[in-house]
């Protein structure tokens, strides 16, 4: 405190700029949506702020909850994937030869080199009806009804006449493969940070001892990187809920998340306020995720002082 009285011009020259730019490009616009949130569409291009919450009550109809159960449900299968998937990946990495790491992890991190646009077109000719998931289960197909027929079972069309292709766009299966695809390397980096600050010794004394490679993984490995976890899964499963181009492009219309709905509320509809509302709403919810994760940051950080006071 001391240091921050004796240095105030230093501190003002760099707090000045940079709270001026929160202020104009984050504050401001929140204030704006938020005063279109309270307000009344009274033509086609002006919104009126009257204060009501109407807006925020129509968040209790049957069809937006079910939106917002669905795009939570969307998020969390695709953040459980992504844990599922992630994590061995970044143990991989961490247990990789020195030399190797910088490789793996720039292969983890390539995919942001390219625009998200083009990726999920890319999904778009993999995932399709005749792209290249399809055809390689088709080949498969051809090629085991090629040995059924070989050794005799062929007449009995144990598989059907011809192949048919499994649908991905437009449901749900194809948008949780494409929001995996853009976030698990959101999930792989905090977990591969939180191995290389682990204390191999733990699991070295873990295994001398008689423990299993599965008991030392549940016992010490995770345990120990949990928090490394946390905020995989937060950084993860925020982002998911919010997300806009995957589920437009992969669903087709069919299966809409909520950013969906916010962008037909401002383009098609022209219910701004009514948009605003979805959008601080969206907005509470991760505050209330952020705050929940740094209530629990700061038990675990107390219980750590009065274990080692």
């Amino acid at each position: 405190m001391e240091d921050f009285r004796r240095n105030l011009r230093v501190f003002l020259a760099f707090f000045t700029p940079s709270f001026g730019w929160l202020a104009l490009f984050f504050l401001a616009p929140l204030v704006i949506i938020f005063l279109y949130s309270v307000g009344e569409t009274v033509s086609l291009t002006e919104v009126k702020t009257t204060w009501t919450f109407a807006n925020y009550a129509r968040l209790t109809e049957p069809e937006i909850v079910t939106l917002f159960i669905r795009s939570l449900w969307l998020a969390g299968i695709s953040t459980v994937i992504c844990l599922l998937v992630g994590y061995p990946v970044a143990l991989v990495i961490a247990t990789a030869p020195p030399k190797w790491k910088p490789w793996l992890l720039l292969i983890v991190i390539l995919p942001f080199w390219t625009n998200l646009l083009i990726r999920t077109y890319a999904l778009l000719n993999i995932l399709g009806t005749r792209g290249r998931v399809n055809d390689l289960f088709e080949w498969i197909w051809v090629q085991a009804d090629g040995a059924l027929r070989f050794v005799g079972l062929g007449e009995y069309q144990l598989l059907g006449e011809e192949y048919e292709p499994i649908v991905f766009l437009g449901r749900w299966s194809g948008v949780i493969i494409g929001l995996v695809y853009v976030h698990l390397p959101f999930t792989v980096l905090p977990i591969y940070a939180a191995l290389e600050r682990l204390e191999r010794s733990y699991l070295e004394a873990s295994l001398d001892l008689g423990a299993g490679q599965w008991r030392t993984f549940r016992s010490i490995l995770l345990p120990m990187t949990m928090v490394g976890v946390i905020t995989a899964a937060i950084i993860t499963f925020i982002p998911m809920l919010g997300s806009y181009l995957t589920p437009a492009l992969l669903g087709r219309g069919q299966v809409d998340m909520i950013a969906n709905v916010i962008e037909r509320q401002f383009k098609g509809a022209n219910d701004w306020p009514f948009g605003a509302a979805m959008s601080l709403f969206l907005l509470y919810v991760t505050f209330i995720i952020l705050a929940l994760q740094a209530i629990a940051a700061m038990r675990r950080s107390r219980l750590r002082g009065r274990e080692h006071g």
